[in-house]
């Protein structure tokens, strides 16, 4: 496996940094893979599955959304609309400097980010959520009692995983504004979601709200002993080698689904 470090254009204009893993021999396909809310592309889950899906001779274009990590941007500027925007710039990326994406893999509130950019990547034939809330306001859980703060006054501090965010009310409203179930409806891609029932940030219902609107092809797996992160290798491996299986299908830019 060899890993190249890449900086490109986001939606709104700011360097984004990301990474691109691929086989050593070449790849015989494009994932574009979208992290966890507030998390980065280099988190345990998004390396150690770029990584496998790499042995399987998949390679994964992986990047930190706008104001995270690496890249550029004031992350309070942020909002869901714009992670789906970020999406898409990377996608016009790789189908500009290497191939577009056939998978799309998300992870958590990034799982919601990918389902709602799909019909906006042509190339994209599948599309993987990993622990995927089926309403992306579903994510304003986590700010607790600074909700009502954030209404009333604009913005707030939130700490979340250790690490405190300024959330403004723009970010509340984009949430709510979104009809993640209307997407899903329409997707027209074969869908994989993947979901641990021990989740304890995003409630495997979600899992079947998700499965339950998509039209087929959809499949369901249960990652059963899983936590929310992914954060065993084990269970990070399990999942890279079961999305290189059942993509195997889809993945190839001549397959004709």
């Amino acid at each position: 496996m060899k890993t190249e470090r890449v900086t490109f254009a986001g939606a709104d204009g700011q360097r984004l940094a990301a990474r691109l893993d691929s086989p050593d021999d070449g790849a015989r396909a494009y994932a574009l893979f979208a992290h966890c809310f507030t998390c980065g592309k280099d988190i345990f889950a998004a390396s150690r599955i770029a990584r496998r899906l790499s042995e399987h001779g998949i390679a994964v274009f992986r990047f930190d959304f706008t104001g995270l990590g690496a890249s550029e941007g004031e992350f309070a500027n942020t909002n869901f609309s714009s992670n789906v925007a970020d999406l898409i710039a990377a996608a016009n990326h790789l189908r500009q400097a290497y191939l577009a994406p056939t998978l799309l893999v998300g992870h958590s509130l990034g799982g919601a980010a990918v389902l709602a950019a799909a019909d906006r990547i042509a190339e994209a034939k599948a599309v993987i959520t990993l622990a995927a809330p089926s309403d992306p306001s579903h994510v304003t859980g986590l700010f607790g009692d600074h909700v009502a703060e954030i209404e009333r006054s604009g913005a707030a501090e939130v700490v979340l995983a250790g690490r405190p965010f300024r959330i403004k009310r723009q970010f509340l409203e984009d949430v709510a504004e979104q009809n993640l179930a209307a997407k899903v409806a329409a997707l027209r891609r074969a869908l994989l979601v993947m979901h641990s029932p021990k989740d304890a940030t995003v409630d495997i219902a979600n899992a079947a709200r998700i499965f339950t609107v998509a039209k087929h092809p959809k499949s369901f797996i249960s990652l059963d002993g899983a936590d929310h992160l992914l954060s065993a290798p084990r269970d990070a491996n399990y999942v890279a080698d079961l999305i290189a299986v059942w993509s195997e299908r889809y993945a190839r830019a001549d397959a004709n689904f």
